[in-house]
């Protein structure tokens, strides 16, 4: 018994520690259609054009130095998060453009440079500041953002907690790539804290509605292994 704990708690781990590679591959074309389309959106008010746009163009050319520096294939979190006198950090553009979609996107952003700076704490406060968006883009990101709090209560030992916002981040992007991966460490959650009935059916969940998915083939071993 001990041993198959010990095996699940590895498991999990390798979960937890594996990148969201789509996310840091395409993530800099992910969030410019996002902001590209939340500026478009805001030019639409016309009574608001005169201050609203200007802010949100702004923002988007202060947080776009940051972004660089956290997409960077030699990426500096610290200098992302902080920045110095050649660009703003994300933490700048947060408190100077907080209500622009450039600075909400920015809290999101710098919950991940304080996670990867291991930080939970920041990373959570950070990451909760974010406030969901609509349009696929958006999905996209909205999930992120879940699954990341997800993965802190993961590391924080809450599983409960992070099961529901594995379920916030299945729902919040309905597709074969981000979807059966929360649901896999929604499983994995449920296991760590001895449910077996309750994992199954996660696992259940990727086979039957996303079969083609990556995570179908690890869902089979980890649904045979509960059985």
């Amino acid at each position: 018994m001990a041993k198959q704990h010990v095996a699940e708690q590895e498991t999990l781990g390798e979960a937890m520690n594996k990148t969201e590679f789509f996310f840091e591959k395409n993530g800099r074309m992910l969030s410019y259609v996002f902001l590209g389309l939340l500026v478009l959106a805001a030019l639409v008010f016309g009574y608001r054009a005169l201050i609203v746009s200007p802010r949100a163009e702004k923002a988007a050319e202060m947080i776009a130095e940051a972004q660089y520096r956290f997409e960077d294939q030699n990426a500096d979190y610290a200098l992302a998060l902080e920045g110095d006198a050649n660009g703003a950090g994300f933490l700048e553009v947060i408190e100077k453009y907080g209500s622009t979609p450039s600075g909400n996107l920015a809290k999101h952003y710098a919950g991940i440079c304080y996670l990867k700076a291991g930080d939970l704490e920041n990373a959570a406060k950070f990451l909760a500041r974010y406030s969901p968006v609509k349009g696929i883009p958006g999905a996209l990101i909205n999930a992120q953002n879940y699954g990341l709090q997800g993965d802190i209560a993961v590391e924080q030992k809450d599983y409960a907690k992070a099961v529901k916002f594995y379920d916030k981040a299945v729902a919040a992007a309905d597709n074969n790539l981000t979807a059966p991966m929360y649901l896999r460490k929604a499983g994995l959650a449920e296991q760590a804290q001895g449910n077996g009935a309750k994992a199954a059916a996660y696992y259940e969940q990727i086979l039957t509605s996303y079969p083609a998915s990556m995570d179908a083939r690890d869902a089979e071993k980890l649904l045979g292994s509960i059985k």
